[in-house]
């Protein structure tokens, strides 16, 4: 008789060593994606009816290991971490061809693990036909960092001088580095603040302290290892949005001022239509007047030569 709990077929895998070498494989996703833990083996047709699919936290120590179990065909729930309850799915229509692969659905910190996946084969007898291990690490990217320092002054040369570089919503923790592009020179920080939050993503805050030069180019780096990323932020390049952003205000003037005299031009045009409208009534209604005058005395001659 076949044993029916997940937890004595945990405990005896250890007996059954017909093992193919065992693989293992990095994987990354962001916090919140679904990550694909991969488990195949190629070049070979199961019936998921003699199948049976494991997979496990491989540690020892974990009080409950059991991520996902197939068994005859059907997921088995009965021994499932509460942590993974409605967040796992085998990939059904690839079983039969080998693909053994777990999607792991909306991962966050606590899933960051290595994982193990066991396919057993239970014809005549019960024999373990692949393993593979999975680690999943995680990562989320960092904002692009936002760099302040002090105002250009021809007179600052010499002093010391604060900048300050942040970035937000990051896993995991980042590197920072500052550069003095003048001599490609690394610096280092006077003060660095990385602070975890809730959603367990890190901001971190870093505090520069120099010399001041009149050619000072002071960058920012915060570097995302495992995602390979590395965003910077120039202090010269933030000088010169200042200074588009002052070019468009010049331009918002000047484009203020071509208003203005487009309307004082209206105002005068609409002036003189006025004026010429108002000499056109005014002489209109004197030839009447005029022609009036004109039509009244011949009507009283006719009236004083007419007989009575």
């Amino acid at each position: 008789m076949e044993p029916r709990g997940c937890g004595f077929l945990l405990l005896s895998l250890h007996i059954l060593r017909a093992v193919t070498a065992l693989e293992e494989k990095i994987v990354i996703s962001k916090l919140g994606d679904n990550a694909t833990l991969s488990c195949i083996y190629p070049g070979k047709e199961f019936s998921l009816n003699n199948l049976r699919v494991y997979w496990q936290i491989d540690d020892v120590q974990e009080q409950c290991s059991v991520v996902h179990a197939l068994i005859s065909g059907q997921d088995n729930e009965s021994e499932q971490c509460i942590h993974f309850k409605n967040r796992t799915q085998l990939l059904w229509d690839r079983l039969g061809d080998g693909d053994f692969s777990l999607l792991l659905l909306n991962v966050s910190q606590s899933d960051e693990r290595k994982y193990k996946c066991v396919v057993l084969q239970t014809n005549e007898y019960t024999k373990v036909v692949h393993q593979a291990q999975v680690v999943l690490s995680l990562a989320a990217s960092y904002s692009q960092p936002i760099l302040s320092g002090p105002v250009r002054n021809s007179n600052s040369a010499g002093e010391e001088v604060t900048f300050s570089c942040s970035s937000d919503n990051g896993y995991p923790e980042p590197n920072v580095y500052w550069i003095n592009r003048t001599d490609n020179r690394r610096l280092l920080p006077s003060e660095l603040n990385i602070t975890l939050h809730v959603d367990g993503t890190y901001s971190v805050l870093s505090t520069l302290k120099v010399k001041a030069t009149s050619d000072m180019q002071i960058e920012c780096f915060i570097e995302n290892k495992r995602l390979q990323e590395n965003i910077s932020a120039n202090y010269t390049q933030e000088k010169q949005k200042n200074g588009s952003n002052t070019e468009s205000h010049k331009d918002l003037e000047k484009s203020g001022r071509g208003a203005q005299a487009a309307g004082i031009i209206s105002i005068v045009i609409l002036i003189a239509l006025l004026a010429v409208l108002i000499c056109w009534l005014w002489k209109h209604r004197s030839s009447k007047l005029v022609s009036y005058t004109d039509v009244q005395p011949n009507e009283d001659n006719r009236k004083l030569n007419s007989p009575v």
